[in-house]
């Protein structure tokens, strides 16, 4: 059984339809990578998905129609969002940060810190202080500290030193590690082939490719992705 399941999901902005027949589903302990090419609907997904956008379909979590309920209650089931753009509280510390939607399980300010040392080093900086890559490790701190069952990343590593998106990377598999579910939004195809177990490309909010990834060849990642 599917932990998030995905069928015909559609969304719109205004009169502007982004999404048209998204489907896909993560099982408990899986990754799935989302890709396609800029615009093409993977963060208007993200925000279906966790209810920021109403959306039509089908979409469920462990058996919950998400298409119903609002963000704070999706986020209460066990879905943890790591946004584009980081999005840390820019007046909070970095201690404040992780703390502020805390909730109890193996994912603490111990095993955080333990995972991104930086953020001890920091912990009493503020947010806005750190740099672009040390906002991205608090971002996807604050999202594992409300222990979630699914996490989602939204192009965690766009726009970082290589040393820095290394350290990301690394950090990512050691939550799959973990047996954590993830989805993860990103354009590096020969990191996401290195942690994840199938994928899903959009062209023009439509699902036009789904499989494992080891049978994404080539040419289909040229033509669809631009890789």
């Amino acid at each position: 059984m599917s932990l998030l399941s995905l069928s015909e999901v559609s969304a719109r902005y205004g009169a502007a339809q982004a999404l048209f027949d998204v489907t896909l589903s993560i099982g408990a302990g899986q990754v799935l990578a989302l890709m396609g090419r800029n615009g093409m609907g993977k963060s208007t997904t993200v925000k279906a998905i966790c209810g920021m956008l109403p959306a039509g379909g089908t979409i469920t979590f462990d058996g919950h129609d998400l298409t119903r309920l609002p963000s704070h209650r999706i986020a209460r089931l066990g879905v943890g969002l790591v946004p584009e753009g980081r999005r840390c509280f820019a007046s909070l510390t970095v201690t404040e940060n992780l703390i502020a939607a805390a909730r109890p399980g193996a994912w603490s300010l111990a095993t955080v810190t333990n995972l991104f040392p930086r953020l001890a080093e920091r912990h009493a900086q503020r947010a806005v202080t750190l740099s672009g890559g040390e906002q991205q490790m608090l971002a996807i701190g604050r999202a594992l500290m409300t222990n979630p069952r699914l996490l989602i990343l939204d192009e965690a590593t766009e726009g970082l030193a290589p040393l820095v998106r290394a350290e990301i990377w690394a950090a990512i598999a050691a939550i799959r590690d973990t047996g954590a579910a993830i989805l993860v939004i990103d354009k590096s195809l020969a990191e996401l082939s290195a942690i994840a177990d199938r994928a899903v490309i959009l062209e023009r909010g439509h699902s036009v490719w789904s499989g494992a990834m080891q049978d994404l060849t080539p040419d289909t990642a040229a033509r669809l992705i631009g890789v």
